[in-house]
């Protein structure tokens, strides 16, 4: 199983580089998208359904923000909308496909350029992960979380220590997911490399990426069960549709 994760930040424009032909390319079972910042009944039907996928959206109700979307090869048994607070369902933040065996979510966490709903935000989706992480079911959970989790995560750590993204508090919260609510950073068990970056705040397209100054704030976390079927996971430096890079990982199990 391939899922991939993308933060398109507006898919219109994303489309217009070239998403739906790199989607097209990629043979992955479900694609994880973040940021639609467009409604999904304004969206033309080649962009909802591409050929081989069903879509679904979850708008935010701000127009031109936010907004989370799934690609699905195989119809899921059930789709989950938001997590029941405000500030996740109305922002459009959280999007889930269950399938027999597990669920798959697409997850945008806020930016941080309001830092206290961030922080509000934060406790808030924590209470769910605690909730997930006791059922049964596994989860994988991808999306842009808007945070680096340790200093090899992004470039000169040294003097964004202050910055939205690398806060103490936002660091701490994540070692919280990352360890005792038992979540698995899957990219981690396959790259312990530094220098692998999800996002670059100044990106220059006659650079490669990965020479630039970037960071890694895109995610996708699976429960400790799962960590034995992370058979690889990449980021897809070649895809420039998006100031983000998709990140892919693929799992030794089966829709």
């Amino acid at each position: 199983m391939k899922i991939a994760s993308i933060n398109v930040n507006g898919i219109r424009d994303a489309v217009d580089r070239g998403f739906l032909d790199w989607l097209a390319q990629q043979d992955a079972d479900v694609i994880c998208v973040q940021n639609i910042k467009a409604k999904s009944f304004e969206l033309d039907d080649h962009i909802l359904y591409p050929e081989g996928y069903e879509g679904y959206f979850l708008d935010a109700e701000e127009d031109g923000f936010s907004g989370v979307a799934l690609y699905c090869r195989k119809i899921p048994k059930a789709i989950m909308y938001g997590l029941g607070f405000p500030q996740c369902d109305h922002e459009g933040r959280f999007l889930q496909a269950d399938y027999d065996r597990f669920s798959i979510a697409t997850f945008l966490m806020p930016d941080g350029s309001d830092q206290k709903a961030k922080q509000a935000f934060m406790e808030q989706y924590q209470e769910y992960l605690t909730k997930m992480s006791r059922k049964r079911r596994e989860y994988i959970i991808c999306g842009t979380w808007h945070v680096a989790h340790k200093t090899i995560d992004l470039a000169n750590w040294s003097d964004n220590q202050l910055t939205s993204g690398f806060r103490p508090e936002e660091r701490a919260w994540m070692d919280q997911v990352l360890g005792p609510t038992g979540f698995i950073d899957t990219f981690r068990e396959i790259n312990r490399d530094a220098g692998e970056y999800t996002w670059w705040p100044k990106l220059d397209q006659d650079v490669p990426r990965e020479r630039q100054e970037g960071w890694r704030i895109d995610y996708q976390l699976v429960g400790p069960n799962f960590r034995r079927h992370v058979v690889d996971a990449w980021i897809d430096y070649d895809a420039t549709f998006s100031e983000f890079a998709p990140l892919i990982v693929e799992y030794d199990l089966a829709l």
